[in-house]
C-alpha cells in the first residue's frame, strides 16, 4: 500500500481547523413544513454563521428516487426545496448548497461501501423494515434497502465533523461511522468518523388538529400542517381552526392541553419567546386571542420568506446557476475523497490522454 496521506492536508477545507457539518432534506414536498424551519432548516443557518464552522448543506434528489416520482414533480420540487433554505437564510455564496445528483462522487462512493456493508447489518435498518413493510416486500426497490449506504456515502464524502440528525437517523449515523472504521482498518486512514450533533432542545410542532402526532408532510391530511408556502389568509385558517382544549385557560399542559400548549409552542418556537412569558401575556384571555396573534405573528415571519422563493422560481436559471455552483465546491471535495478511496481499494488509475 502507498504511504499513507495526512487527510487533513489533501482534504480542502475553507478554514484549516474549522469543524465541517453537512446535512440536508428530500424534496420531497411542494413547501417545507413549520416543523421542518423550527427542527433542521432555521438551525442550518445559525451554524453556516458559527465560528470555526464550514457547512455544505446539500438537497438528496437520489434517495427521493428510492420511491416512485413523477420526474416533472421531482425537478419542480428539487428547485423549490433549493429556494426555500436560500429564503430562510442558507447564502449559497458562502455555503456550498447543491442536488446530490449534480455530484457524481456520492454514487461512486456508495457502490464502495456498498462492499464493505454485510446484507445482514444492512437488514437491521429499521427504516427500511417499517418502510417496506408498508409498501410490501416486493414493492420495496433496492435502492430503497441501500439507502443507509448512501447516507453514509453522503456524510463521508465531505469528511464531515458533525452531522445534525434526528432521533429517526441515529442508527443511519450509527452504520457511517461502523463503515467509515471499518474502511480505516481496512485499507489505511481514509475518513473522518462523523459525530451525531444533537441541536439545542427545540420545541417538537405537533399537528393542529392532531396534537398527539408529530406535525409531519406524510399526514392524512395538510389542514393541521403549516406550509411554509401557504397563503397567509390559509395559514391563518388552520391556526384559528387548530384543536384546542376544554376549558379556557391558557397553560402549557402537554398530557392535558395538548392543543393549547401545541399553539404555544408554535409562538415560542417563531418568536423565540419563553412559553412561561407567553402564558403570562395571555393570563385571563381566552383561546382566540392567542390563535389570532399567532396568525399574525406566521405572516409576518413566513410572509417575506414565500416572497423571496417566489422570485427565486420566477428565475430558474439563476437558481440553477447558484446550485451549480454548490456543487462545483462540493466536488473539490468529494474528488479528491474518491480519488483517495479508489487507489486504497486498488482500482486503477486512469491514465490520461
Amino acid at each position: 500500500m502507498s504511504e499513507e496521506k495526512n487527510l487533513k492536508s489533501v482534504i480542502p477545507n475553507a478554514s484549516q481547523g474549522a469543524t465541517r457539518v453537512f446535512s440536508g432534506a428530500q424534496p420531497s414536498a411542494d413547501s417545507l413544513h413549520l416543523g421542518n424551519y423550527v427542527g433542521a432548516v432555521r438551525n442550518w443557518v445559525n451554524m453556516q454563521n458559527e465560528q470555526g464552522t464550514d457547512c455544505l448543506f446539500f438537497i438528496p434528489d437520489m434517495h427521493a428516487i428510492t420511491v416512485p416520482q413523477d420526474p416533472v414533480i421531482m425537478t419542480q420540487r428539487t428547485r423549490m426545496t433549493a429556494a426555500q433554505y436560500i429564503a430562510a437564510g442558507i447564502d449559497p455564496e458562502k455555503t456550498p448548497l447543491f442536488a446530490q445528483s449534480h455530484v457524481p462522487e456520492h454514487a461512486q462512493l456508495a457502490w464502495v461501501l456498498n462492499c464493505i456493508t454485510g446484507f445482514g447489518e444492512a437488514s437491521r435498518m429499521t427504516q427500511f423494515k417499517d418502510k417496506s413493510a408498508k409498501q410490501g416486500a416486493d414493492s420495496a426497490s433496492v435502492g430503497l434497502f441501500t439507502y443507509p449506504i448512501l447516507m453514509a456515502a453522503d456524510i463521508l464524502l465531505y469528511q464531515a465533523d458533525q452531522v445534525p440528525v434526528g432521533e429517526d437517523q441515529r442508527q443511519h449515523l450509527e452504520l457511517t461511522r461502523n463503515l467509515a472504521q471499518r474502511f480505516n482498518a481496512r485499507f489505511g486512514d481514509t475518513f473522518v468518523v462523523p459525530e451525531g450533533r444533537i441541536m439545542k432542545e427545540t420545541a417538537k410542532i405537533y399537528d393542529l388538529q392532531n396534537p398527539a402526532s408529530k406535525m409531519s408532510k406524510s399526514a392524512e391530511t395538510d389542514k393541521g400542517i403549516i406550509w411554509l408556502m401557504d397563503e397567509p389568509k390559509k395559514t391563518a385558517k388552520k391556526i384559528k381552526s387548530a384543536v384546542t382544549d376544554a376549558g379556557s385557560e391558557i397553560s402549557f399542559d402537554r398530557e392535558n392541553k395538548a392543543g393549547v400548549s401545541n399553539l404555544l409552542s408554535i409562538y415560542s418556537a417563531i418568536t423565540g419567546e419563553s412559553i412561561d412569558s407567553i402564558v403570562a401575556r395571555y393570563e385571563g384571555k381566552m383561546y382566540g386571542h392567542l390563535k389570532v396573534d399567532l396568525a399574525e405573528i406566521a405572516a409576518e415571519t413566513f410572509g417575506p420568506m414565500r416572497e423571496r422563493v417566489n422570485e427565486l422560481m420566477a428565475d430558474p436559471a439563476e437558481l440553477d446557476r447558484l446550485l451549480a455552483i454548490g456543487a462545483s465546491k462540493a466536488r473539490e471535495i468529494a474528488s479528491v475523497t474518491v480519488e483517495n478511496v479508489y487507489e486504497r481499494v486498488g482500482f486503477l488509475p486512469a491514465a490520461k490522454l
